[in-house]
């Protein structure tokens, strides 16, 4: 195994040492979660092929779907123009959820008024 660290230098980690991570289909293109990673978690995930969280309920690292076999297998990574979030597409096997829905945001709509663009003209 490689000395050098994978994880991007460019990365900004909060003060707990968390950065939110985007988990996203990479056929759909849904949002599929959002969970943390810290930089351990970024290095497992960027090295393995699979999704790596920090969980901060049960302060230890957890890899996506080793107990529920809802997997997670790494199609891309990305992180946004100021580091400080992660885009991770992947192939998502059966729920995203803990729910046992495809998504963590399915059936949560919450209600909101509709702006319209053209109301500025």
């Amino acid at each position: 195994m490689s000395d050098i660290d994978p994880v991007p230098n460019e990365l900004v980690f909060a003060h707990d040492g968390l950065l939110p991570a985007i988990i996203q289909d990479d056929v759909s293109g849904d949002v599929l979660m959002l969970a943390w990673m810290d930089h351990e978690a970024v290095r497992r995930t960027l090295t393995t092929g699979r999704v790596t969280f920090w969980s901060r309920s049960r302060r230890e690292y957890w890899r996506k779907g080793d107990t529920s076999g809802h997997r997670q297998y790494v199609r891309g990574v990305k992180m946004d123009c100021d580091g400080d979030t992660l885009l991770v597409r992947v192939v998502q096997i059966d729920a995203a959820c803990h729910t046992g829905t495809r998504t963590c945001f399915t059936d949560r709509e919450v209600t909101a008024l509709m702006g319209d663009p053209a109301d500025d003209a």
